[in-house]
């Protein structure tokens, strides 16, 4: 059975072969009813209001070239890095979580990411080359890390 859940229920979704799955089971709530019901005018005026702005981002996101979106991601992934590199003492294992998920993306990607796709293999080299200096720097303490991590 292949459903999509949704905030009204459950849902059935073509299975590939043109047709639906098996309908969402008959106790399921009633998918025209108003989800604001019960609410204040005030609460209800809220709602709307920031489901109009739910609904102009979702716009605003399908009318941005996915690779410029992928690349916000992993500078996103960068910052996280670099964040965990900065604090004190710093926290190598989250650090190298973010860094090799960056690595993931901008070398599993190659080729896909666009105009920016220098600039973030730029920065995949940048932010290793910190982890390391950092890692060099913590060595003979408990928390210190080889010259390969966050490069694999």
């Amino acid at each position: 059975m292949s459903t999509l859940w949704t905030p009204g229920g459950e849902v059935p979704v073509d299975d590939g072969r043109g047709r639906s799955a098996a309908p969402p089971p008959q106790d399921s709530p009633d998918q025209t009813e108003d989800p604001l019901a019960g609410l204040s005018d005030e609460e209800r005026a809220h709602a709307e209001e920031l489901a109009q702005q739910l609904a102009e981002a979702r716009e605003q996101i399908a009318n941005t070239p996915a690779e410029v979106v992928v690349g916000n991601h992993a500078m996103g992934l960068y910052e996280l890095g670099a964040i965990h590199l900065s604090q004190q003492p710093p926290n190598l294992d989250a650090s190298r979580l973010a860094i090799d998920a960056l690595g993931e993306l901008v070398e599993g990607l190659e080729g896909r990411l666009g105009e920016h796709e220098a600039t973030l293999n730029e920065a995949l080299h940048q932010i290793r080359m910190a982890f390391v200096q950092v890692s060099r720097a913590m060595e003979g303490t408990d928390e210190g890390a080889t010259e390969g991590d966050a490069e694999e």
